[in-house]
């Protein structure tokens, strides 16, 4: 096991009827902005619950925060917080909003000419103190409930890039599962995929004898993989639901990633796939993943045979054959989920991939776990996505 320091600020309120408990746990004299995307909270009932619950506090909104949330409108939400004097962020929604809003939390206090720097230099962000923060789960999928990481995309130049702040860990989350009812099953199959790939970028690299950590990731894999399907035909089942939202916090809250190598070359090359063509960010991920265990198969060799086995009861054949069976097991799963796994359901080709290699070629990236993943290695994984 390697060498880590793990520390994870967030309050989880979870259950039912929790959003009644958020008064109590804003300071009596915050100035609070409620964020929210696009409008589905009022029609779920979420919206009227925050407002009842803060009903005699100081606060103002706003909505209209994307999915991949726009700099450009974060920028526009920045202003209003800083005009109003806001001292605490309340973020209703989903991955996106919360997301926008960590952005939001840095940029009120950046003194610069161009906060997208917050995006590409991680030294101006660290000399931010941001705005305080906390959460109501609408969607559950990205883990930023209760992580200090954000993505944040620009329309004007279709680029997708993730940010960290050590101070951007939300206060706290509250997750209550009878919220989720009314997920478009879309979203919900969305969610699952996300989650199932940020479990995968943690586990699937090489081993370091950790094995509470491998167990706990087998542990969510294995949970997703049971509830995935009956979740999707019975929303409203509140044992499915919840064991999904939580497993969606556990998949990125950084618990599973203490001590071992981390991959997130998927994510970085499915964030172009979505600034470029709008694509569901869970969507992306189920195209490049199998794609990328293909590729780079011989670099995770003993981890994907242990992940055929545990998770997908592949114990026979030679290890090649079995691996193939892993990759092939993953896919149908996303695929059972309703997601197409190949870019050209989505009449994507060679033009894209042409662009994101330039792309990252430029950026001077190199990705995955031995930093192995060259620009040319991306080129090989989206053409085997094809």
């Amino acid at each position: 096991m390697e060498n880590f320091i793990f520390q994870n600020p967030t309050k989880l309120i979870f259950g039912k009827g929790s959003i009644a408990k958020l008064n109590a746990e804003i300071p009596e004299n915050a100035v609070i902005m409620m964020t929210y995307g696009g409008g589905s909270i009022k029609k779920n009932g979420v919206y009227q619950q925050v407002k009842e619950a803060l009903k005699n506090r100081s606060l103002i909104e706003f909505g209209g925060i994307e999915a991949n949330p726009h700099y450009e409108t974060l920028m526009q939400a920045v202003t209003t917080a800083q005009k109003a004097g806001v001292t605490y962020l309340l973020a209703v929604g989903g991955g996106s909003v919360i997301d926008g809003t960590k952005f939001i939390s840095c940029a009120v206090h950046y003194n610069g000419k161009n906060a997208w720097e917050i995006l590409t230099d991680p030294a101006v962000s660290k000399k931010i103190t941001p705005v305080k923060l906390a959460t109501v789960l609408t969607l559950p999928a990205t883990g930023s409930e209760m992580n200090n990481g954000a993505v944040i995309t620009r329309a004007a130049t279709n680029e997708k890039l993730a940010f960290h702040h050590p101070l951007i860990f939300p206060q706290f989350s509250i997750l209550d599962p009878e919220v989720c009812y009314s997920l478009p099953q879309r979203q919900i199959a969305n969610g699952i995929a996300d989650t199932f790939a940020h479990v995968l970028e943690q586990y699937l690299t090489y081993p370091v004898n950790a094995l509470v950590q491998d167990r706990f990731s087998e542990g969510i894999l294995l949970t997703l993989t049971e509830i995935g399907v009956p979740l999707l035909n019975h929303h409203e089942n509140y044992d499915l639901m919840s064991n999904f939202m939580f497993a969606a916090t556990m998949g990125l809250n950084g618990i599973i990633a203490m001590g071992v190598p981390q991959d997130w070359a998927t994510h970085m090359i499915g964030h172009e796939l979505t600034a470029m063509h709008g694509l569901d960010h869970g969507v992306t991920l189920a195209i490049v993943f199998p794609a990328l265990m293909e590729v780079m198969r011989d670099e995770k060799h003993e981890k994907l045979l242990q992940y055929g086995e545990r998770v997908w009861g592949i114990n026979s054949g030679n290890p090649e054959l079995r691996i193939d069976k892993a990759i092939e097991h993953t896919r149908s799963f996303f695929e059972s989920l309703g997601i197409k796994t190949h870019l050209r359901d989505y009449n994507i080709g060679q033009e894209t991939i042409n662009t994101i290699v330039e792309r990252f070629t430029k950026r001077c990236w190199r990705l995955g776990e031995r930093q192995s993943v060259s620009p040319e290695k991306v080129r090989d994984i989206l053409n085997k996505a094809l």
